[in-house]
C-alpha cells in the first residue's frame, strides 16, 4: 500500500509528510498516471454523445491521485530536497510531460472536446463554464491536437527534451550554489557589515567546524555582503562568483542548455502555426502580443531612463567623492546605493531591524488579512509537516469555517532552492456539492534566529514576506467549481497583482502600527522612520525599473524572434542589454545562464508581466488608499472579483469590475516618483 495512492487519513486531509518515504514517489506517480489513463479512456469512449458534463467537467476532475502525488514530490523537491529526489524528478518529469501529450494528442477525446466547442453557442453556460471549455479547447489545439500524426511525433519528443533541460538547468544552478563559499578568517574583511550578518556568517563556519566565517551565494549571506562589506575585493570576488553560475565551461554549465530550451521552444511554436514562443504564450496572457509588450516595456524604458541616468551619475559621483572610485563597477552598486540612501534618508536596514522580527511581522500579516477579509489564522500543532521549521495555521473566517490550511517555511537549508515562492498542496474546488478548501505554503530565505536574536527582517524581506501570502491568499480565499480554474490559475500577467498589491501595506503608517514594534523594548516604530520609508521607497526606482525592463527585454529577446542563428550565450546577452548598459561588462558573468525564472520556472514570454502587474497594483492599491486602507467595501470588492474568481473570466472583466475601469499607469508613475 503506497500512502500516496490513498486517501489521507489524515486532519483536513492534509499530507502525512512524516509517513512519505523517497521510495513511495515514483510508483505513486506511476500509478496515479495508470489511473488518470484510465479516466480519461473512459471519456473519450464513452458511447453517449459528448456534453459538456459528460466530457469537458468529467475531465477536469480526472487525475487527483496524480496532482496529489506530483504537487507533494515537486514542492519538496524545491523546499527540502536531496540528491535521490533529484533523480527521481529526471525520471518523473519525462512520464508527467508524456502523460500530458497522451491527452492533448488523444484524437478520440479531442473529437469529442471539439464537438462540444464547436456547439457552444447553443449552449447556456455561466462565464466559468464557458471558461472551461475555451480553456480545455485551448490545451488540446495549442498542444498539438490540429496535427498531422508525424507532427504529433515531433511534438512529443521536444517537450520531454524540454522537461529534463529546464530540470538540469535548475539543478546545475543549485550545484553552482552550493559548491561556493567563501570562508574568511581576518576580521577586518568583516569591516561594514552588520553583526547579524557576522554571526550567521560565524553560525555556518561553526557548523563546518572551521574557523572564522562562512559567506555563501545564498540570499541572506550574499545580499547583506553586496550591500555593506567595506572591502571591494571580496565583493568583486562574491558578485564574480555569482554571476559566474552555469557559466564556468565545467559539468554544471548552462550555456548548451540555454541555447538548446531557446531553439527548442521556438521550433515547437513553428509547429504549432506560430511566428516566435512569445507569439505562442502571450495568446493566453492579458498582453497577448510581443509587440504589445515591446511597446508597453519600450514605453516605461522611455519614461524611467532619464530618470536611471541621472541617478547613476549621482551614485558615480557620490563614490568618488567618497571614495576616489573612478569607475563604479556591479559589485559597487549595492554598497554605494546603501550608503547615499543612508546619508539622504539617514536610515539604514540594520537600524529597522528590530523593528521587524519575523514573527510579529507575521502576525501583522494576519491582522491585515483579517481586517480586509475577515480570516483568523490560527498556529496548530497536530498536522504534518515536511521540517521541524515549517509553521501550520488553520485558516478560518468568520463564520469560523475552515478557509484554508497554511504552511509558513522561512529558513534557508542545504536542500532548498534560494528565493521565494508560493505554492499549494491540495488546490480549492466543489465537488459533490463539497467545498474542497486549499492547503496553501510560503516558502522564504530569512535570516534564522541565533543564540542572542530571533530573526530581524531587513524592509526588503518585510515586503517579501507580504508579497508572497498575497499570493498565499489568492491560492486561500480561492471559491471557484473547477479545480483547473482555481486561486492562482489565471493568466501570467495578472497572477502578480494580487502579490504586488500587499506590498503597498508595509509603506503605510496605520498598517506598520500593528507589526513594527521593536523586538527588545515593543516600543512601535518611530513615525519619522515611517515617513523615511515612505520618502526612500522611490529612492533609484528609475534604476530598479531599468534593471527589471532589461530582464523582460532579455527574455523577449531569447523567446520573441528566431534563435537559431545565436551561437554564444555572452554575445546574445550583450546586444540584448546595449539600451539598458551602465556598468561594464563582467567577462566572467553572465545572466541567462543563471535567469531560473525563464528558463526553469514558468516565466518564459513572461517576465515583463511583473511591471505589467506593479501598473494593476498601484492602480488597484490607489482605490484603497481613496477609500481608506482598511476599507471593507473596497476590501470585498477586491476578494469577490479579483481574489476569490481565479481564472473563471478575463482578467481585464474582473479587474474592471473590482475597479469601475481599466488601470492607468499614472498611478505607478506617480509612485516611483517617474512622472
Amino acid at each position: 500500500m503506497n500512502i500516496l495512492t490513498q486517501y489521507f487519513k489524515t486532519k483536513h486531509n492534509t499530507a502525512p509528510f512524516s509517513q512519505i518515504k523517497n521510495e513511495d514517489y515514483l510508483p505513486a506517480i506511476q500509478e496515479g498516471i495508470t489511473l488518470a489513463k484510465a479516466e480519461i479512456d473512459a471519456i473519450a469512449n464513452n458511447l453517449e454523445a459528448p456534453t459538456f458534463e459528460n466530457t469537458i467537467v468529467a475531465m477536469d476532475y480526472t487525475g487527483d491521485i496524480l496532482d496529489r502525488a506530483s504537487s507533494i514530490f515537486f514542492n519538496l523537491n524545491s523546499a527540502e530536497t536531496n540528491d535521490e529526489m533529484q533523480k527521481i524528478a529526471q525520471e518523473a518529469s519525462p512520464l508527467l510531460s508524456e502523460f500530458g501529450n497522451d491527452i492533448t494528442l488523444n484524437p478520440e477525446l479531442f473529437a469529442r472536446v471539439k464537438a462540444v466547442y464547436d456547439a457552444k453557442a447553443t449552449l447556456t453556460l455561466t462565464p466559468e463554464q464557458s471558461t472551461l471549455l475555451d480553456k480545455k479547447y485551448k490545451s488540446f489545439s495549442r498542444n498539438g491536437a490540429n496535427l498531422a500524426e508525424d507532427k504529433k511525433d515531433q511534438l512529443r519528443a521536444i517537450d520531454k527534451e524540454l522537461s529534463k533541460l529546464s530540470l538540469q538547468f535548475g539543478e546545475n544552478i543549485l550545484a553552482e550554489t552550493n559548491a561556493f563559499e567563501m570562508h574568511l578568517t581576518d576580521e577586518k574583511d568583516l569591516a561594514g557589515l552588520p553583526e547579524g550578518t557576522i554571526e550567521a556568517a560565524r553560525s555556518l563556519a561553526k557548523a563546518q567546524e572551521k574557523e572564522g566565517w562562512i559567506f555563501t551565494l545564498d540570499h541572506p549571506s550574499y545580499v547583506p555582503f553586496m550591500t555593506y562589506a567595506d572591502n571591494r575585493e571580496l565583493r568583486k570576488k562574491l558578485a564574480i562568483a555569482f554571476g559566474a553560475r552555469g557559466f564556468q565551461n565545467n559539468e554544471f554549465d548552462n550555456q548548451e542548455i540555454v541555447l538548446k530550451i531557446a531553439k527548442l521552444r521556438f521550433n515547437r511554436a513553428q509547429l504549432l502555426g506560430y511566428a516566435t514562443h512569445a507569439h505562442f504564450v502571450l495568446e493566453e496572457r492579458m498582453a497577448q502580443s510581443p509587440e504589445k509588450v515591446l511597446s508597453f516595456s519600450n514605453d516605461m524604458l522611455a519614461k524611467a531612463k532619464p530618470a536611471a541616468l541621472k541617478e547613476f551619475e549621482e551614485l558615480t559621483a557620490f563614490a568618488k567623492k567618497l571614495d576616489g572610485i573612478e569607475q563604479l563597477e556591479k559589485w559597487d552598486g549595492g554598497y554605494y546605493a546603501e550608503k547615499l540612501k543612508q546619508q539622504l534618508f539617514n536610515l539604514d536596514d540594520e537600524k529597522l531591524k528590530p523593528y521587524f522580527q519575523l514573527e510579529k511581522v507575521l502576525n501583522g500579516a494576519f491582522t491585515i488579512a483579517d481586517k480586509l477579509y475577515g480570516l483568523t489564522f490560527t498556529e496548530v500543532f497536530d498536522i504534518d509537516k515536511y521540517h521541524p521549521e515549517v509553521m501550520t495555521y488553520e485558516v478560518t473566517d468568520e463564520k469560523k469555517d475552515l478557509v484554508a490550511i497554511f504552511y509558513a517555511d522561512f529558513f534557508p537549508r542545504k536542500g532548498k532552492r534560494n528565493g521565494a515562492w508560493m505554492t499549494s498542496f491540495k488546490s480549492q474546488y466543489v465537488k459533490n456539492g463539497i467545498n474542497e478548501r486549499p492547503h496553501v505554503s510560503n516558502v522564504c530565505n530569512f535570516t534564522k534566529p541565533t543564540e542572542t536574536k530571533p530573526s530581524l527582517l531587513t524592509f526588503n524581506e518585510v515586503t517579501t514576506l507580504f508579497h508572497e501570502f498575497g499570493h498565499g491568499l489568492h491560492g486561500m480565499l480561492a471559491n471557484t467549481i473547477y479545480p483547473s480554474l482555481s486561486g492562482t490559475s489565471v493568466f501570467w500577467d495578472f497572477v502578480e497583482l494580487p502579490s504586488q498589491v500587499m506590498e503597498n501595506w508595509c509603506y503605510e503608517p496605520e498598517a506598520l502600527a500593528l507589526f513594527a514594534t521593536h523586538y527588545q523594548t515593543g516600543e512601535v516604530i518611530p513615525q519619522e522612520y515611517v515617513e523615511k520609508i515612505k520618502e526612500s521607497a522611490s529612492f533609484h526606482e528609475g534604476l530598479a525599473t531599468m534593471r527589471q525592463l532589461s530582464f523582460g527585454l532579455l527574455d523577449m529577446g531569447w523567446h520573441g524572434q528566431d534563435p537559431t542563428g545565436i551561437t554564444s550565450v555572452k554575445a546574445f546577452e550583450k546586444e540584448q542589454f546595449e539600451s539598458t548598459r551602465l556598468y561594464p561588462e563582467v567577462a566572467e558573468n553572465a545572466m541567462s545562464t543563471a535567469f531560473s525564472h525563464i528558463f526553469q520556472g514558468g516565466y518564459s514570454s513572461g517576465y515583463y508581466s511583473y511591471k505589467w502587474a506593479e501598473v494593476l497594483d498601484a492602480d488597484a492599491f490607489e482605490f484603497f488608499q481613496e477609500k481608506g486602507i482598511f476599507n471593507r467595501e473596497v476590501a470585498t470588492k477586491f476578494k469577490d472579483n479579483v481574489l476569490s474568481k481565479g481564472g473563471t473570466e478575463p482578467p481585464m472583466e474582473l479587474y474592471k469590475r473590482f475597479r469601475g475601469q481599466e488601470p492607468k499607469p499614472d498611478a505607478l508613475l506617480k509612485r516611483a516618483g517617474l512622472l
